[in-house]
């Protein structure tokens, strides 16, 4: 018998939210990748788009490598830059093992780093709850 998958589901990454209309924005994801459900996102100082928080400083896109957002909904922009719903202030609480990071954070304490920036605007992500 196939084994069935489910994707994940903003139920599985969002567990609190105070507000929504307090706390989401509509953003310009930059183009160029898939966006996942739970993505952790960094801003682009120069153009203001949004993009998978790097744990460096990428030349051309200064300013993402601090985590201040997490995508709400999967989004294709590899056709070109499009609009996505995100959490940008809390209070929140996410599921951590749901969040989504750069291909760049892949070491615990670079992952631990992206949490924290994340804390600092109210989008706190918990183990288990």
């Amino acid at each position: 018998m196939p084994v069935l998958t489910a994707p994940p589901t903003l139920g599985d990454l969002l567990k609190f939210e105070c507000n929504p209309s307090y706390g989401r924005e509509t953003v310009t994801l930059k183009a160029g990748i898939a966006y996942p459900l739970g993505a952790v996102l960094g801003r682009i100082t120069a153009s203001g788009e949004y993009r998978l928080s790097p744990a460096a400083e990428v030349a051309g896109d200064e300013g993402a490598e601090t985590a201040i957002a997490v995508l709400l909904d999967a989004v294709d922009a590899s056709g070109g830059a499009v609009t996505g719903l995100i959490a940008a202030r809390g209070p929140v609480i996410l599921a951590e093992a749901a969040l989504a990071f750069d291909a760049s954070v892949d070491q615990p304490a670079e992952r631990t780093a992206k949490i924290v920036q994340l804390a600092t605007v109210g989008l706190v992500a918990r183990a288990t709850v």
